[in-house]
């Protein structure tokens, strides 16, 4: 019985890096480019995967994620894609290790955080607890993603950022404070909305690869 289960789990981290990777490379669906960043959903089966499947896969995805950013960041790069690859430059700004760590570490944490908010929640929570859990998860996987990249972006990257987008540099965290407004709060909207919809359907045992 645990082998058959460790089967089922091998495969739906299969689908979910097939579903992340399609996303990803198909124009305008995974990544959606805004010109000074890119707005995404593909946090969202990562999000689902670390419910369905817990953190250590979860995390998997995640930096599968950051994978496919690494890569659309170095061959289809923007005027920012230097906070994310350091094989790409832009008015001799260049990227760094820091770059790798921007692009992987919150992506991989996004499919680490959703599973303890959804299990510390459904804990405590009455009976129809299970949707609002689900909705937090979504939610907080996302805030994951684009707190961690924007806040490191102002930490390793503070006054090149500021460069590459015409900001001057006293008012590059407000900048980013827009960004965060415009990009991150509709993408934790839309992820928890999915997450709870998805979910409650993903999470039915019935239903359950």
């Amino acid at each position: 019985m645990k082998n058959q289960t460790n089967v089922k789990d091998m495969v739906a981290t299969a689908l979910f890096a097939a579903l992340i990777i399609i996303m990803a490379f198909t124009p305008f669906l995974g990544y959606i480019p805004l010109g000074f960043t890119r707005a995404t959903i593909i946090q969202v089966p990562v999000i689902l995967a670390s419910l369905m499947l817990g953190p250590a896969r979860g995390a998997l995805l995640g930096g599968i994620f950051g994978m496919t950013s690494f890569i659309n960041n170095t061959i289809n790069p923007t005027v920012t894609s230097f906070v994310f690859t350091p094989f790409y430059s832009f008015g001799g700004v260049e990227g760094g290790v820091p770059s790798i760590i921007i692009c992987f570490l919150p992506r991989i944490l996004t499919g680490v955080v959703p599973f303890y908010v959804y299990q510390g929640i459904k804990a405590t929570a009455r009976q129809k607890g299970n949707t609002a859990a689900l909705a937090a998860a979504g939610v907080t996987g996302a805030l994951t993603n684009t707190l961690l990249v924007m806040n490191m972006i102002f930490f390793f990257f503070k006054d090149q950022y500021a460069a590459a987008n015409n900001v001057a540099a006293g008012g590059v965290y407000r900048f980013i404070l827009s960004i965060i407004g415009i990009n991150g709060v509709p993408e934790a909207i839309i992820s928890g909305v999915l997450a709870a919809t998805i979910g409650r359907v993903l999470m039915n045992k019935r239903v359950r690869l």
